[in-house]
């Protein structure tokens, strides 16, 4: 399986995403990594890495799409960036996967661009899995499209649905829609149309608009969003779950110093299963390929993780599923 990597993209790169390839090379035996972006930095990280490997190349590029670039100017003014020539790698098969910790709204448009969308797909929306008090649930979108049609939530519901289904495993699809109240009159006007196209839709167990709050409390299994309403919601939950376990651990060692060792174990354990390093990445759904995105902040176990588990989008065959689904909708791209 070959892996493209986009080796400048991120707060910590090029540093960090050539350790965590060293580090998946160095762990799986079934992968290829190929490092895209400037070749003489690559080489200097790979040397302080303990040097190559026969599994590792590298693809030139000149240029690098930096975090706070606007991502349709940046696109179309850097040519030879490492992220415009993931996305043509991914488009050409010269990669199984393409993945990025750089602009995530470069990329997406990147992706979109160069290896399209499924037929009947108008547009990408990234999915992540989140844990919560009463079970996991799926948030999509996150990121990709920030001003989306009722159409492209409608899609996103279906998407989620079967990746709920099919990647993380859950047990039921019930799917709401963000809005600011449950009822079906509140939200903007594109809010109002995507539920009525939820409710029409027989292939969906929808139940209704659902608030924030919800999210936590086991109200729906598959939750949809703008990508600027998503993005803030997997924000604020990072932020938050590494603020309550920061306070409980302090907590414990100021009440009962003794027990520290004992609670730590239990509170490592916890911590790990709502730990987005340990996910790694989240998929760009409804593209004809696969494409995963990082976070802006991936260390080298991020990275690595990124690399291990998009592996097992190949084997869950969630875009033949997605064709499938999508198939004879007679859906114009817009």
């Amino acid at each position: 399986m070959r892996i493209a990597l986009d080796a400048m993209g991120g707060d910590l790169a090029p540093q960090c995403n050539v350790q965590g390839a060293i580090d998946a090379i160095n762990e799986l035996d079934d992968i290829e990594i190929v490092l895209v972006g400037d070749e003489s930095r690559i080489r200097e990280e790979l040397k302080k890495c303990g040097g190559p490997s026969d599994r590792i190349s590298i693809v030139h590029t000149t240029q690098v799409i930096e975090m706070g670039d606007p991502p349709v100017d940046a696109l179309r003014q850097k040519k030879d960036s490492s992220i415009l020539r993931l996305a043509e790698m991914g488009a050409s098969r010269q990669a199984d996967i393409v993945l990025s910790a750089g602009n995530t709204g470069a990329f997406a448009a990147a992706c979109q661009l160069r290896m399209r969308t499924i037929p009947g797909i108008q547009r990408a929306g990234i999915a992540v899995t989140i844990p919560s008090f009463y079970g996991a649930f799926v948030l999509c979108d996150v990121g990709a499209n920030i001003q989306p049609k009722a159409v492209h939530l409608h899609q996103y519901a279906t998407m989620g649905t079967l990746f709920a289904k099919h990647v993380s495993r859950l047990p039921r699809q019930r799917v709401g829609l963000l809005s600011i109240g449950e009822e079906n009159v509140k939200g903007t006007s594109v809010i109002k149309e995507a539920n009525e196209l939820l409710h029409a839709d027989p292939n969906i167990e929808f139940i209704g608009n659902i608030e924030g709050r919800d999210l936590f409390e086991g109200a729906c299994d598959v939750a949809v969003s703008d990508g600027f309403v998503g993005n803030v919601i997997l924000k604020l939950f990072e932020g938050l779950s590494r603020g309550i376990f920061e306070m409980i651990a302090k907590e414990i060692l100021q009440a009962a110093p003794s027990l520290k060792k004992t609670f730590d174990e239990v509170v490592r354990e916890v911590w790990r299963k709502h730990d987005y390093v340990e996910y790694g990445g989240a998929p760009l759904l409804g593209l004809n390929g696969v494409a995963i995105i990082c976070h802006g902040s991936s260390d080298a176990r991020t990275i690595r993780n990124a690399i291990r588990a998009s592996r097992h989008f190949i084997n869950y065959k969630l875009n033949t599923l997605l064709a499938e689904q999508f198939a004879g909708t007679g859906t114009v791209h817009t």
